[in-house]
């Protein structure tokens, strides 16, 4: 463990409060650790967001869930430090995040492509019933 002393930091804690106490002392040492822990872990991106993001609007096949399933556990191994099974679940979040959007947006284009059609050709066939009176 490294302990980080910083003068300047208890400077005034000294001039206004008297000597630092042992809890300013271990929660500065606790932070020192943390900040340690924290710039020690490579940055690797979960893809959490996009895989919100997938899960919300294109959902084909529930890809999206799985993809924001595999998100969720890669952060939790990045935060527990271990960064092989991380990389494992990023890079598979980020093939499931792939093949939503890549099957999700033909697929609700098309959905939307035909409900508007499929509601248009009722409109013209209800026009059509009333305007013949029925018959």
């Amino acid at each position: 463990m490294v302990f980080v002393f910083s003068l300047t930091a208890l400077l005034p804690w000294y001039l206004h409060r008297g000597p630092p106490t042992y809890e300013m002392l271990k929660e500065e040492h606790e932070v020192a650790v943390l900040e340690a822990l924290q710039s020690s872990t490579p940055a690797m991106p979960d893809h959490i967001f996009w895989s919100l993001f997938n899960t919300i609007f294109l959902n084909w096949c529930c890809l999206g869930f799985a993809a924001f399933a595999y998100s969720v556990k890669s952060r939790g191994r990045k935060l527990v430090g271990d960064m092989t099974k991380t990389q494992t679940y990023v890079s598979t979040s980020k093939c499931l995040n792939i093949w939503a959007l890549g099957l999700g947006l033909p697929l609700t284009i098309t959905f939307i492509i035909f409900l508007a059609t499929s509601s248009l050709m009722i409109f013209q066939t209800i026009s059509e019933i009333i305007k013949h009176g029925g018959t």
